[in-house]
């Protein structure tokens, strides 16, 4: 760190007399008044807080450098994965600095790209965004899910493939739905919330902190308002339930996926079409797995014959006998983790495995589940994106790792091999210059645990490189080589290390290694986290003054909880829109679906090993001075509300910032009209990495190379 100063804070308001008992624990919530986002104390406080960070950002040293280099490396063109849609193939492009990418198409693959929809025409500032797409099944109707300012509310908008405006029809209300056309073209459907109070009171749409519940699924009809969408299900007896809806690929069948948090395990509903208008009659809509003991996900039928892929298996399920006995297993079980399945050409599975945290590709036959051939992929990576359908032949996937800004090749099913589509060039990167590798190291409790290292092959092993430790570990999400850009700037600016930990809670190794980290084993993720630091110490890639940890939700979640247990081990800390109070986290918005990986401190023995980590109420004066810290949240952050990180950096300044032996800064960045990161435009990205990047100089004491 540079000059060593003393940082003065805003003060909050305190009140103590905010308490809640936990079964006869009583724990103070002195900022109660922080999670009215729209309060006018909440406001200035905020602004309070921007007054301190701000300026302290734009006085750091070689701001310019960093910012030419970070939009250097980010001005390349990103192309997505071509996918068909009728006779036409669509595709995402960025020509390197847009706010947001635009949809093109191509009557034939080398045809002239023209575009289809660009929604940087959409909002001056570039904050409306497309979440996601629908076509008809015969590709001429299409409908976009458009999210604004980064809310995971979506408002769906309609248009014909052939028109240039959209239609009419306007669906609201909207968020976590999937969208499905009939097949006869006259409607969709897709499941919404009722329109909260507090937008009802004129609060802004992703300000908002109520918990969502009671979600229903609808089916809309073109043409007709919104409030006219015949109601399909819902359960009022289960609150927290969200319904996922398909439409099988002959048309015939509705699929209704039901989940009641985010543990990999769903019920699967079906109803016959055949009848159906969308009017008059309702849906006979039959159970087809009744438990939730695993997750089943629909690929594709053929008559009454469902094939499923659920967390370890390919299976088939015939409507006609669908006692669980009678399911038959194609692609049983085996060492590596079954991730993804796509049907193509009729009658071909395209399948990804994860293997010690890299994907293997295989082919099978869809009705005997038997192996045709591997795909062979270039090196240890990520297929980051697989695009082909079942009606056609033509199958594409994106191949990406650290420092393989990633390839689209197509795929020959006659010739079994790939070949070189599109391939990305990133102007100035060299990958050659870069060093790859995987380790494994013992957490606390002799766990084996991987990580990849990625680094300029100039860097010394003398133990005071810079060093960017990045986790996730949760809600069995796989951290899989990719390539970042920003990261690849990060580690040639400052000559440094880049360790990604594949901790326990994630996907890498199944559903024991996420269960090996939800819940009273949560410390295990931790224990992980602070076993890699020590790893990187011991082996003389840095010492801990030369650590950045950096993590986003749930990652911001470890980062703190880690800070708090060991300030000693870091140099400083980026928590990016964290889970931070573990004992409220619940009662906004979506939290309560992440109670199968948290628990929830309603119940006595969640709140027992909850209160022991929480970051909020964890934080300790104990002489030990913490890392220089950086909380970054926004103001439209409806997944994770901004006062996990407003109450934990007004806990953290009243309690550490006050101490005389605290010289490191701890500060506070609020993104305005911004969420949790979906659909953030590239120029609030640049800001921000320019922001995070000369904060770590600082905190480090390490200077950026021209």
């Amino acid at each position: 760190m540079g000059e060593e100063r003393k940082f003065v804070y805003p003060a909050a308001r305190r009140d103590d007399s905010i308490k809640d008992d936990f079964d006869g624990t009583e724990i103070c919530d002195p900022y109660r008044w922080m999670e009215d986002p729209d309060g006018e104390e909440t406001k200035e406080f905020v602004k309070a807080q921007q007054a301190v960070t701000t300026p302290f950002l734009e006085s750091l040293d070689s701001r310019d450098e960093v910012r030419e280099k970070v939009t250097a490396y980010y001005n390349y063109e990103k192309v997505g994965c071509p996918f068909r849609k009728g006779d036409r193939y669509y595709f995402y492009r960025n020509s390197g600095l847009q706010n947001q990418s635009v949809l093109y198409y191509r009557t034939s693959l080398d045809g002239e790209a023209q575009v289809f929809v660009d929604p940087n025409e959409w909002s001056d500032d570039g904050t409306t965004s497309i979440s996601s797409t629908a076509f008809s099944k015969d590709a001429s109707l299409v409908l976009f899910s458009i999210s604004e300012k980064g809310s995971d509310w979506k408002t769906v908008k309609f248009r014909r493939v052939s028109d240039n405006d959209f239609m009419e029809d306007k669906l609201e209300w909207i968020k976590f739905s999937s969208f499905a056309w009939t097949h006869d073209n006259k409607g969709v459907f897709y499941a919404s919330f009722d329109k909260p109070a507090e937008i009802e009171a004129g609060a802004d749409k992703g300000t908002e902190g109520a918990s969502n519940k009671n979600q229903k699924l609808y089916y809309h009809v073109l043409g007709t308002p919104q409030s006219e969408d015949k109601l399909i299900y819902e359960a009022p007896e289960f609150p927290n339930r969200m319904w996922g809806a398909e439409v099988s690929d002959d048309g015939n069948y509705l699929i209704i996926s039901v989940r009641e948090s985010c543990e990999p395990k769903n019920l699967v509903y079906y109803a016959n079409l055949s009848s159906f208008d969308g009017s008059g009659s309702s849906l006979d809509i039959k159970e087809l797995v009744s438990e939730f003991e695993d997750e089943y996900n629909y690929i594709t039928n053929e008559g009454t014959l469902f094939y499923f892929q659920t967390k370890e298996e390919f299976i088939c399920i015939d409507l006609e006998s669908p006692d669980k006995d009678s399911w038959k297993t194609l692609i049983p079980k085996g060492e590596d983790i079954l991730e993804s399945v796509c049907c193509f050409h009729q009658n071909i599975l395209v399948t990804t495995f994860i293997h010690d945290v890299q994907h293997v590709m295989k082919l099978y036959e869809l009705a005997t589940g038997k192996f045709i051939s591997d795909v062979n992929l270039p090196t240890i990576g990520t297929v980051s994106s697989i695009s082909g359908e079942k009606e056609f032949s033509e199958l594409f996937y994106k191949f990406t790792s650290f420092t393989y800004p990633g390839t689209i090749f197509s795929y020959d099913l006659a010739k079994k091999e790939s070949s070189v589509f599109y391939e990305t060039n990133v102007k100035g990167f060299k990958p050659e210059s870069f060093t790859v590798e995987q380790v494994f190291y013992e957490s606390k409790d002799s766990t084996k645990i991987p990580m990849f290292l990625f680094y300029p092959k100039d860097v010394k092993r003398d133990g005071n490189a810079v060093t960017y430790l990045y986790g996730y570990g949760g809600f069995d999400i796989s951290l899989m080589p990719s390539f970042s850009s920003l990261r690849c700037a990060f580690a040639e600016g400052f000559n440094a290390v880049v360790a990604i930990a594949n901790l326990r809670g994630g996907g890498e190794y199944g559903p024991k290694w996420h269960k090996a980290g939800v819940k009273e084993k949560k410390q295990n993720v931790f224990d992980d986290f602070i076993a890699a630091a020590e790893f990187l110490i011991t082996n003389k890639y840095t010492c801990a003054k030369r650590i950045v940890t950096v993590g986003g939700s749930n990652g911001g979640l470890l980062v703190a909880a880690c800070m708090n247990q060991r300030p000693d081990l870091f140099g400083a800390v980026i928590c990016h829109v964290g889970v931070l109070d573990m004992l409220r986290f619940h009662k906004f918005t979506i939290g309560h679906y992440w109670v199968s990986d948290y628990g929830c401190a309603d119940e006595e023995e969640d709140f027992k090993y909850l209160i022991k980590y929480s970051p909020l109420h964890t934080i300790k004066a104990d002489g030990r001075e913490f890392p220089s810290t950086l909380l970054c949240t926004a103001d439209h952050d409806d997944r994770v509300v901004p006062a996990h990180s407003l109450k934990y950096i007004a806990e953290l300044q009243h309690a550490v910032g006050s101490q005389d032996y605290q010289h490191n800064p701890l500060f506070i960045r609020v993104e305005s009209n911004a969420g949790h990161g979906g659909g953030k435009p590239t120029s609030k990205i640049i800001s921000e990495y320019v922001d995070v990047y000369c904060f770590i100089g600082y905190a480090l004491n390490a200077k950026w190379l021209s």
